[in-house]
């Protein structure tokens, strides 16, 4: 269910560049990853195709809330009602028609997110077991999560990647371009990538990827949303979770659930990654009337919905679900057209978050 990240030309949509970031809020060091191109002259605009850490006036600040102002009429309930219940039919039509055509792959990930990169730390040794029960024969597992696992365990009684010492998963995987860039860069023998969507068909075309290895890589179906279904995986196992343009899909109401779900498989020093819109981004000023499902979640033409967040949002859901800030950065960005002598604003917010590492229990004398 990966949001249409490199969608040119749909409403709501974004074209995905490298991030510059900074955090406005906190006072984190800005950090200029992918160059230092900043706009000094604004009569140079034109030069360059787009500009770094671009701050926004006052003035701009407020035309991006009367325009948010002005389109905020929610539709009527029973049309959001269907917006949701018919969710999964929206996105499966999505992948049906666009497949990967237009996605392009994250190489801005390894960068940005150093955790999904060969140099991450592997010192994990544990089997995936929970208070010393192998999985196996846990039998939590819908029927549908037991038979793809049966298909791919790479020995009898195993589940994909119970031997891994460092395990990633990507929730909301869309057709597959953050996951194959962490296999073909990542070769170390103790990684194993778990991927899912909501989406049927992304999940089939990330399959169905030649460079889909079931020895490293385990894809299934899932709804994050569904805070009572049973992930192929045990709680307290996962190093790393990626969420990138995924999060916003959901609905407002289910976030923090979802979330506090998704917290409970992380082992101690485990973490969150995300990256996600922004507020007042140019995909959400772009979305005329008739669009707004609440305030600040919309509904695309295709009948896939969209959020736009705060850090404060982001920071307050992680921290209620346990987890501790590591970073909560607001990267905003101005990409030019040259062609057509447009300027479009982007607004995109990047998270970590980590699950606390147990202290040791004190030996009594």
């Amino acid at each position: 269910m990966a949001a249409p990240d490199g969608v040119v030309g749909v409403e709501g949509g974004i074209s995905e560049t490298a991030p510059i970031l900074s955090d406005s809020t906190t006072g984190d060091e800005k950090r200029p990853q992918f160059g230092t191109r900043f706009l000094t002259d604004p009569r140079q605009v034109f030069q360059h195709n787009a500009w770094d850490n671009v701050e926004w006036t006052e003035e701009q600040e407020a035309s991006a809330k009367r325009k948010v102002l002005e389109n905020n009429q929610p539709l009527p309930l029973e049309k959001q009602e269907e917006y949701d219940n018919r969710a999964n039919e929206f996105w499966n039509d999505f992948y049906t028609i666009h497949e990967n055509r237009f996605f392009k792959d994250r190489h801005w990930l390894f960068t940005e997110f150093p955790e999904l990169a060969p140099q991450s730390s592997l010192n994990h040794e544990s089997r995936l077991e929970v208070s010393g029960t192998d999985y196996s024969q846990q039998g939590c597992l819908d029927q549908e999560q037991r038979s793809e696992v049966a298909a791919f365990a790479h020995t009898d009684g195993d589940i994909p990647g119970s031997s891994a010492k460092y395990r990633i998963m990507e929730v909301g995987c869309g057709v597959g371009n953050t996951v194959f860039p962490i296999l073909k860069t990542n070769n170390d023998p103790g990684l194993f990538v778990y991927c899912c969507d909501f989406s049927r068909t992304a999940v089939e075309l990330v399959k169905s990827n030649p460079e889909y290895d079931p020895e490293r890589c385990f894809a299934f179906v899932h709804d994050l949303s569904d805070v009572e279904a049973n992930y192929p995986v045990p709680d307290g196992t996962l190093d790393v979770l990626v969420l990138i343009f995924v999060f916003s899909a959901l609905h407002p109401d289910k976030m923090q659930a979802s979330i506090s779900r998704l917290a409970r498989l992380l082992k101690p020093g485990g973490v969150i990654l995300l990256r996600d819109y922004g507020r007042y981004d140019m995909a959400q000023l772009r979305f005329k009337k008739g669009r707004c499902l609440s305030e600040n979640f919309y509904v695309r033409g295709d009948g896939t919905r969209v959020y736009f967040f705060t850090q404060d949002e982001l920071h307050e859901m992680f921290t209620q679900a346990g987890l501790d800030k590591v970073q909560n950065l607001v990267d905003r960005r101005l990409q030019v057209n040259r062609g057509k002598q447009i300027t479009m604003y982007r607004v995109w917010i990047q998270c970590k978050y980590r699950k606390a590492v147990a202290e040791p229990l004190e030996t009594q004398g």
